[in-house]
């Protein structure tokens, strides 16, 4: 087997023939003496020419390229029971692996079915109220099943990806997020992906339980009770099991109250703070093509990492073609994220450009809370931006403060402001000053530079709106490196983002699969 790469430009088809010329030439054979070939990878190179970069497997004739099975899904009904709390990427990969473990997994969230979230999230931005169990945080399939469905992860030594991926497109994802370099699903199609995770999951013998958001985790002889309670009945269920998944996500700051009652160990976790930046797509698409931009190209997507006054500066969740949604989970706060359908066809770009926030960084004021000075940090961010938009008057409730790029680092209130994407809405504010201090000041020598990189994005056509602040838990559960278990609770298994253990899709997944599989390697 010989591994190559096959360059093609944009708009051009690679054909069967010119991938059986390249293997031809890779292998030292006639083209008739070429067996399997198979892309296994492709991105795009617009360093000078716009092209695709193709890597290509290829094996001689009577040879064949190693193909990737799934382990099988099994019957478990009657199995030895497995709590998984959260049915996000975390829970929803544990509770699969499970499957193929032979254990049950009960997944309890705290929030609705994929689509009667919808209903929610629709009332959230047209009115402004928040359902603190369904929003685009809390639900099935997690905060990432309403977003741009990224799935590029740096984690590959957290297990094996294609576990990952390869489950994806059984269940619905198109097979191109199987070799592109930065795959993605789209918010318009991941409903119907965690839709047949769910159904495959109960067809198998597992169970779901919505509407259960979980208020106490008691240790008991021979495992564990986990109360839940229905939010609006106030209905309680204990459930019982040896052993228990956490993966409630990086927003369910109950769950680390509940710890903390209970004088489970916590530890206070760097996390990253600051702003969406939304710039209008045809100029994004302009500066990473270098101006020769065409409609059949992908929409243009961008990165960025910098380094200000000791602390890195860096872009975050980049949704192309997508529009900004209001990701409170608490009244009386304000916090953004970026979604995108697959078509990624709308008329914005943006992106969470953030400051890294390590313990210690916090205003001295928050550090007597310990474990808890970051998150309460925070929390007072999202407030002050909500505060802010509350005393200029009447107005959709999760108005947002924004600014112009420019007069944000020039320290000048924008006179007005281009349109958003953001249903509701923004007002021109001192972003420089509502920020925290070091978040500001080091975006603003940011912006400037990363101008340095892609000429044109640093201008005042573009957008900032606050606050990204939920790019990753600011609280660990530390847990045992070898056992994955929580390290004062033995048969508990902190996972996935709000653990602080993984940071996206991809890694939240992988690491539900390695809780699952410690659990079957220590429960006959």
């Amino acid at each position: 087997m010989k591994e190559f790469e096959i360059t093609k430009k944009l708009g051009k088809e690679l054909t069967e023939g010119e991938i059986r010329e390249a293997a031809a030439k890779a292998l030292g054979v006639r083209p008739e003496k070429v067996g399997e070939t198979r892309i296994v990878r492709r991105s795009i190179d617009a360093r000078q020419d716009i092209l695709y970069r193709y890597r290509i497997q290829a094996a001689r004739e009577g040879e064949a390229l190693e193909k990737y099975s799934l382990p099988p899904y099994r019957d478990v009904r009657g199995a030895v029971p497995v709590v998984i709390v959260g049915a996000g990427p975390a829970g929803l990969f544990a509770a699969l692996k499970l499957l193929t473990l032979g254990f049950r997994p009960i997944l309890l969230e705290r929030g609705k079915d994929v689509h009667r979230r919808k209903a929610d999230m629709a009332k959230l931005s047209t009115t402004g109220v928040i359902d603190p169990d369904s929003n685009y945080c809390y639900g099935e399939g997690g905060a990432g099943a309403f977003s741009d469905g990224k799935l590029f992860t740096r984690s590959s030594k957290r297990g094996d990806i294609r576990e990952v991926l390869h489950q994806l497109v059984l269940f619905g994802a198109d097979p191109s997020i199987l070799i592109d370099a930065h795959p993605h699903i789209g918010t318009d199609r991941l409903p119907g992906v965690v839709e047949n995770i769910r159904n495959c999951i109960t067809e198998h013998g597992g169970t779901y339980h919505f509407d259960s958001r979980v208020i106490d985790i008691l240790p008991s002889e021979g495992g564990f009770e986990v109360t839940a309670v229905h939010p609006e009945t106030g209905e309680k269920t204990v459930y019982k099991a040896a052993k228990v998944i956490l993966a409630a996500g990086h927003s369910a700051r109950d769950i680390y109250e509940l710890f903390d009652r209970n004088g489970w160990s916590l530890e206070a976790k760097g996390f990253a703070l600051g702003v969406r930046v939304e710039h209008p797509q045809w100029m994004i698409n302009q500066i990473r093509y270098h101006g020769k931009y065409q409609p059949f190209m992908p929409t243009a997507e961008y990165s960025f990492v910098q380094q200000v006054d000791g602390r890195g500066v860096f872009s975050f969740c980049m949704c192309p073609g997508g529009i900004l949604v209001p990701s409170s989970t608490e009244a009386e706060t304000v916090v953004l994220n970026g979604m995108s359908n697959s078509q990624r066809n709308s008329k914005w770009a943006n992106a969470g450009v953030v400051v890294q926030i390590e313990p210690g960084d916090e205003p001295e004021e928050y550090r007597e809370a310990g474990h808890f000075s970051l998150l309460n940090f925070q929390r007072d961010v999202e407030r002050s931006m909500y505060r802010w938009c509350a005393q200029k008057g009447e107005g959709h409730p999760l108005r947002t403060p924004a600014q112009r790029m420019k007069d944000f680092c020039r320290g000048i209130v924008s006179e007005s402001l281009p349109k958003t994407s953001y249903h509701p809405g923004a007002l021109s504010a001192p972003l420089h000053e509502l920020l925290p201090a070091a978040v500001a000041s080091r975006l603003r020598k940011a912006f400037p530079q990363v101008d340095r990189q892609m000429h044109g994005y640093y201008t005042n056509d573009a957008l900032l709106l606050g606050v990204e602040s939920r790019t990753s838990s600011p609280v660990r559960m530390p847990r045992d490196p070898e056992t994955l278990e929580h390290i004062d609770v033995p048969g508990l298994y902190p996972c996935g983002e709000g653990a602080g253990y993984a940071g996206g899709i991809v890694s939240s997944a992988l690491d539900g699969i390695n809780c699952a599989d410690k659990i079957a390697s220590v429960t006959k």
